[in-house]
């Protein structure tokens, strides 16, 4: 909220700075986020009278002005050449006299006035418009003050430039504080200064007429308050102390109604609004909505409302959005000469959330939203109706009675302040006597029994419901400051991590060392990567997504990563390595509440990378190769050393069926690696012909442990190795052949078996039987306590190729 320094005063003014005041408001829990003068700096610049305006005798576009500066042109008028086109006489302006300053320009130096020629004509000064004085962005010409204004008085006291403007940064629950007078309210609460009420007189009805208004819906309005004003003009002029007030609240002048009821609403904190009375057909009826009812509102947008949405209807139509916006169909205009005048209080429950529902929003949709008091709505109208004789009134103008419509006003249950409980809960001593003292400051009506204070919250708090909110309120108008530097009492102790455990960052870093980029994504996704990707058909659903297409939490990263790999695309990256380590979100009953779970919800710490391009960048030393699952495999391994993980073919909804892989860490899976499947490639729109992405996701637990290392002294004796060649059929694998070696009774022989050839012969070939191959394995053996002999390595080798044989079928080649 913003709004000038000067209005906060006229109605509290403390004995503080500016910056006193602004750090009073952000202690007290209403932060102010920026000051800002309303003008930059500047001096000599006075008001002047254009006394006479004559063509520049060398110059189609000046005039030479004669000009009165009152006590600054002691010699007689003073003579000034000025280009505006409004240059004429009879008009008062800002002069900027002989040595005055103007504001910085962009070099930030002040820009100083001398007596000099504009073609060949002596000019004394300078007229200034309102862009020259950075007061706005108006350049059309001079700016023109009211006939009024005194003669050489400087400009800045006229237009009271020496003000700042506060904007504050409220928080949700201060719904009270969104008003000029709401904050002085607060001010005086704090300082002690007197406040100056609002004017209240009421306005004597000078006629019997009135609208018929029926609340239908009393859980969408408490109270609706109205009064028929007749026979004024809209083309009055919002007075310029009006126009200022408004502009340094950040709202412009639109025209003289409009300017009375935004004007209104920024001093009370009570939206309004003023119906075309003419326009309105019968009387008026507060109802939720209908399907298919449709309203043109005042912002030129159509919508449709349903009944979630409350409206005010005449008896043809919707003639307004209830508590947001007007309708265009009634809205006043230059031909306007009856309005109606509306205040009501609109429960927050059912104004919340409405106008982001049509992607708009207001500052009446906003203060409704957090409640706005329903107890001064008469008064508000017998203001508006004030105002509107003042400005827009004349002879023929007539006001009605106001009829007060109170239906369903909010019920405000007591709360009661425990002296001991709000000395415990802030964290220092304070008394029966102190804290009474802050509620009759702040306005609150209560009771006192010993130890206890009851409150009944007033009208226009709704923050009040339970003791720690009186609690809130004790402690910020004694003083945040005053609050004791007390070291905690508890003891810090660290987590220490185990040692056969390494870090997430650690883990990031080692990913990064793979050539992998880290990337953050939402864990909202669309619903279509769940089941797509995920092979997940009930994803966990978002009750308020923060838009349409995230309205799910993920169960895996690899939708992310495919999105980035798209997003990345479009700008034609040439190569993409990425990767993700977050949460993912899964449907697991067995999942118990907790500090750090949630009932039902398994939340598993995940890592996804994804390779697509070149293996390597552009280079000179290496063939350009698009990357393939085995180089995936490879930084999988690189991740998981010294562990060595098995790989075996799976299939996963994400990756192509025959080039996908579970991961295995002592025979528990924990991950898959593959290729994007052909179908998501051209689902997602992924070119073809440049290589195929492949992923990985991986549980982050099972890369996170580590072997503490273990002492082992160095062999004394000599190892032995042993090449051998098998013959096997295609269907034996790797690791089968492997495992059937090392699992031999060898005695403890055997340390290690590695592939070092394949051989696969051309067909007929001898010795080979169709669907055969040639596998050359090199066996180390060792013993610890004895060097080896030929018969005990002939011996083990034996063994380990009877247990191949036996397992698999295998052969000796050559044998």
């Amino acid at each position: 909220m913003q709004f000038p320094e000067s209005w906060l005063r006229a109605h509290c003014n403390p004995d503080l700075t500016t910056a006193q005041l602004a750090d009073l408001l952000t202690m007290s829990g209403m932060e102010v986020e920026e000051l800002q003068p309303v003008a930059p700096p500047f001096t000599g610049i006075v008001v002047a009278e254009i006394l006479t305006a004559e063509q520049h005798p060398n110059a189609d576009r000046l005039r030479v002005c004669t000009v009165d500066a009152g006590p600054h042109s002691k010699d007689g008028p003073l003579q000034i050449v000025c280009g505006a086109p409004n240059a004429r006489a009879g008009i008062r302006i800002p002069l900027a006299t002989v040595g005055a300053e103007l504001p910085p320009g962009e070099d930030g130096k002040p820009f100083k006035i001398g007596k000099g020629k504009l073609r060949g004509v002596e000019s004394q000064g300078m007229l200034c418009s309102a862009r020259e004085l950075k007061l706005s962005e108006d350049h059309g010409g001079l700016l023109e003050l009211p006939a009024d204004a005194p003669i050489g008085q400087d400009i800045r006291q006229f237009l009271n430039l020496d003000d700042t403007l506060f904007t504050l940064k409220l928080t949700p629950n201060l719904g009270h504080a969104l008003s000029v007078y709401g904050v002085a309210r607060e001010v005086a609460a704090l300082t002690g200064a007197p406040l100056h009420p609002l004017p209240s007189a009421p306005v004597v009805p000078t006629l019997d007429e009135t609208l018929s208004v029926t609340v239908e819906a009393p859980d969408l309005c408490g109270r609706f308050s109205g009064r028929i004003v007749r026979g004024i003009d809209t083309k009055a002029r919002t007075p310029a102390w009006m126009v200022d007030r408004l502009a340094r609240c950040g709202q412009r002048s639109v025209s003289a109604l409009v300017d009375i009821s935004n004007y209104v609403m920024f001093e009370t904190g009570q939206p309004t609004h003023i119906f075309d009375l003419d326009k309105i057909h019968g009387g008026l009826t507060v109802r939720w909505g209908r399907e298919g009812e449709t309203l043109k509102l005042l912002n030129g947008s159509t919508i449709t409302v349903d009944a979630q949405v409350g409206v005010i209807a005449d008896t043809q139509a919707v003639e307004s959005l209830a508590g947001i916006m007007g309708g265009d169909a009634t809205s006043v205009s230059d031909d306007t000469h009856n309005v109606y005048v509306e205040a009501a209080f609109w429960w927050p429950a059912a104004v919340a959330g409405r106008s982001r529902r049509f992607n708009f929003s207001t500052d009446a949709g906003h203060r409704y939203e957090r409640g706005v008091d329903p107890a001064h709505t008469v008064e508000c109208i017998e203001r508006i109706t004030s105002l509107i004789q003042q400005i827009c009134g004349g002879e023929a103008t007539a006001c009605g009675p106001v009829t007060d419509a109170i239906v369903n006003l909010p019920a405000k249950q007591p709360v009661s302040l425990r002296v001991a409980r709000a000395a415990k809960v802030i964290g220092m001593p304070v008394t029966q006597v102190q804290c009474a003292e802050v509620l009759t400051r702040l306005g609150l009506s209560f009771t006192e029994a010993p130890g206890v204070l009851t409150v009944t919250p007033p009208s226009w708090r709704f923050d009040i419901a339970i003791e720690e909110d009186l609690i809130e309120e004790v402690i910020r108008v004694i003083g945040f400051d005053q609050l004791p530097l007390t070291a905690p009492v508890a003891p810090v102790t660290a987590r220490v991590r185990p040692e056969a455990q390494r870090g997430g960052y650690a883990l990031r870093r080692a990913v990064a060392a793979l050539d992998y980029q880290e990337t953050i994504n939402f864990s909202f996704v669309e619903e279509r990567w769940e089941t797509e990707l995920a092979g997940n058909p009930d994803p966990i659903r978002l009750l308020n997504p923060i838009a349409v297409p995230l309205s799910v939490m993920r169960s895996s990263l690899l939708g992310s990563l495919v999105q980035v790999l798209r997003h990345n695309l479009t700008r034609r990256a040439p190569r993409v390595r990425v990767f993700e380590l977050g949460r993912v979100f899964k449907r697991d009953a067995s999942v118990q509440a907790s500090e750090q779970s949630v009932v039902g919800i398994d939340q598993p710490l995940r890592v996804a990378g994804l390779a697509w391009g070149p293996t390597e960048p552009v280079q000179w030393g290496v063939k350009e190769r698009a990357v393939d699952f085995f180089d995936v495999k490879a930084d999988v391994e690189a991740l998981l050393a010294p562990h060595m993980a098995r790989f075996v073919a799976a299939e996963h909804p994400a990756m192509h069926p025959g080039r996908c892989a579970r991961v295995e860490l002592d025979g528990v899976a924990i991950g898959f690696v593959g290729e994007l499947h052909p179908r998501w490639r051209q689902a997602y729109e992924l070119p073809a012909g440049q290589g195929a992405p492949v992923l990985f996701e991986l549980d982050v637990p099972a890369l996170l442990a580590r072997e503490v290392p273990v002492y082992q002294p160095v062999a004394r004796q000599q190892a032995v190795t042993r090449d051998i060649a098998l013959i096997v059929g295609e269907s034996a694998g790797h690791d089968a052949v492997i495992a059937s070696l090392l699992g031999a009774d060898t005695a403890g022989l055997l340390r290690s078996a590695k592939l070092f050839d394949v051989y696969r012969p051309a067909a007929g070939a001898a010795g080979f039987e169709s669907g055969e191959r040639s596998l050359a394995i090199r066996l180390e053996l060792l013993d610890d306590e004895a060097p080896l002999t030929d018969a005990r390595s002939d011996e083990a080798v034996k063994a380990a190729l009877d247990a191949v044989q036996r397992d698999l079928g295998a052969r000796l080649r050559g044998a």
